[in-house]
């Protein structure tokens, strides 16, 4: 792998743990924007929602190890999966939050563009074998 290549995927890498840091935090400051879009047909929403932001920040934080890299990028792929029946029960009940909803539109791109697009970084991730 030459130079520039792997400062891309160091800071694909690095990217990539920020936003799923972020995103685990996110699920403590703004529990009710989560637990909104839970199915509910889902059990104990509370729990999931933060047991899903320590998960995503533990993930966010095996990312940067090399020897648990691999780990987490299989994690955040078997988690990315899991979260698909919220995006369709986003789509079945229109995701409206005080007021405004989110466009339908987007909530198509959200399910079909931007979770196969994660799951495939973190495969991309997965797969490469450069070491920090």
């Amino acid at each position: 792998m030459n130079y520039f290549s792997c400062m891309i995927y160091k800071i694909s890498l690095y990217v990539m743990a920020t936003f799923y840091f972020f995103a685990g935090v996110n699920h403590f400051i703004k529990p009710d924007t989560y637990k909104k879009i839970i199915p509910t047909y889902i059990p104990f929403h509370s729990l999931i929602n933060y047991s899903t932001g320590f998960i995503e920040i533990g993930l966010a934080a095996l990312l940067v190890i090399p020897r648990t890299r691999r780990f987490a990028c299989m994690m955040l792929i078997v988690m990315l999966i899991f979260f698909i029946p919220v995006h369709i029960y986003m789509l079945e009940t229109g995701s409206c939050y005080n007021g405004k909803c989110i466009p339908q539109w987007l909530l198509w791109v959200r399910l079909l563009v931007l979770q196969p697009l994660l799951i495939f970084w973190a495969l991309k991730i997965r797969n490469n074998t450069v070491k920090n």
